[in-house]
């Protein structure tokens, strides 16, 4: 068999070396460089900028994606989904309730994941110890998400299914079917079909 010319082989030896050792660089930061200062090393300024203001920090995206509306946006869009007094009122109890409720789960899951910090900022926690606070965090992230996706299954049935239906077009995560009138179909039947203005 021939053997490569050196030149080639240096080329090819070059070639293969990623840049970075190339250049005496780190081969690689971490995507957690710069955070190591934060307050809660699991959780961001904006996490906690959001948790400490109620909001939802995305744990209900379960029901939210898949047609399940929750009161606080419900209420958000009350005039473009037609909600009636009645309903209003209901889905307003539901998000008071849910904030209240919120509040002490926000503060036991952002107690819960700062011990879970300090235990590893004082020292190395032994395995036992490790165990309780990640089960801690864990339940109470739980019972902080049961509480915003229950608000979600309790305003549900106070709606129409066009409510539910004008809800996700409005949201966006479907197409308004006024907008576009498929190939083939009369538009004014199709537009009096879907409802349209």
């Amino acid at each position: 068999m021939p053997r490569p010319h050196p030149i080639l082989l240096a080329a090819l030896l070059f070639i293969a070396v990623p840049a970075s050792a190339q250049d005496g660089s780190p081969r690689s930061h971490s995507p957690y460089a710069g955070e190591q200062t934060r307050t809660i090393a699991s959780l961001s300024d904006d996490d906690l900028a959001e948790l400490a203001g109620g909001g939802g920090w995305g744990l209900a995206r379960a029901a939210e994606l898949n047609g399940v509306p929750g009161p606080l946006h419900l209420l958000q869009l009350a005039d473009e989904i037609g909600l009636d007094t009645a309903q209003r009122r209901a889905i307003e109890a539901i998000r008071d309730e849910m904030r209240r409720s919120a509040i002490a789960a926000r503060l036991r899951f952002v107690a819960a994941e700062r011990a879970l910090d300090l235990a590893f900022t004082d020292a190395v926690p032994d395995a036992e110890t490790l165990g309780r606070l990640v089960a801690e965090a864990g339940s109470a992230r739980a019972n902080l998400r049961l509480v915003h996706l229950s608000a979600h299954l309790r305003a549900t049935p106070l709606l129409t299914q066009d409510q539910i239906e004008r809800y996700a077009v409005l949201r966006g995560y479907r197409e308004d079917p006024c907008d576009a009138v498929p190939e083939g179909h009369d538009v004014t039947m199709w537009r009096r079909h879907n409802g349209c203005s």
